[in-house]
């Protein structure tokens, strides 16, 4: 019988926004890999990530198993790579011995999400391996949800941005039409108060990070000052609106 991998999205960080389906899936799989950043000398750093934090809510610890990947590396990419290939080899070997493994992500992961690497990795060494998504509730869902701010009406467009890419892919998203969000924007909050400015979107935009947590914190993007904000801060910035309603669906 072929092992399986499934990724399961388990949401911001709220383990209330966890959905049934994930729920089940984790705890239906024998064991449930969790992503952990890499200390400075490639092992364990010890803390708890938000998907770990969230799977203990549902499985026991003894069933979950930390999983090294060098999430924070961005300059070495050698050290990224050998990260990248210890961690598929650790849930291959996991494969070997299990019918089923599921990798809990935060978010979706299809989005953004490590669990897409994973999977192509293990794919390439496990032959057999049948792959499986269960989807999870994103950052922006999350977001509007707290703050108020409507994604999309009418005929609007959606872009997501992630602001690695720079502030520069930002700008452009900001001026065309339709709502626009961007993820992992923390450590360039002062780019994107500019773009957000010159754009004219500045007013109407919100930000948020740690949502669902203790620490969580959902600002106006018109606080943003130049000070550097937790890398997985979330914005919404909606599309200019004439307060009608009733738009072509």
């Amino acid at each position: 019988m072929s092992s399986k991998l499934i990724g399961v999205g388990v949401g911001p960080g709220d383990p209330e926004l966890v959905t049934v389906k994930g729920v089940n899936a984790l705890r239906a799989a024998d064991v449930v890999v969790v992503p952990v950043m890499a200390a400075a000398d490639g092992a364990d750093g010890g803390e708890p990530g938000r998907a770990e934090a969230t799977v203990l809510h549902y499985v026991p610890r003894e069933k979950v198993v930390r999983v090294v990947f060098a999430l924070n590396e961005r300059s070495d990419r050698a050290r990224r790579e050998a990260a990248w290939d210890a961690a598929g080899a650790r849930v291959a070997a996991l494969l070997d011995a299990h019918a089923c493994v599921a990798f809990a992500t935060i978010g979706d992961p299809n989005v953004y999400s490590t669990f897409t690497y994973l999977a192509q990795t293990v794919a390439e060494s496990v032959p057999g391996v049948v792959v499986e998504t269960v989807p999870g509730i994103t950052a922006m869902q999350e977001l509007a949800a707290r703050s108020g701010a409507v994604l999309t009406e009418g005929t609007e467009p959606l872009t997501l941005v992630p602001v690695t890419a720079g502030a520069a892919a930002l700008k452009d998203a900001l001026s065309g039409p339709g709502t626009v969000v961007a993820y992992k924007f923390g450590r360039q909050a002062a780019e994107v108060a500019e773009a957000l400015r010159e754009t004219g979107r500045l007013e109407a935009a919100v930000w948020g990070s740690a949502l669902g947590l203790a620490q969580e914190s959902i600002r106006p993007a018109a606080d943003l000052g130049d000070g550097p904000l937790p890398y997985l801060s979330t914005l919404i910035a909606p599309a200019p609106r004439d307060g009608g309603r009733g738009g072509k669906l």
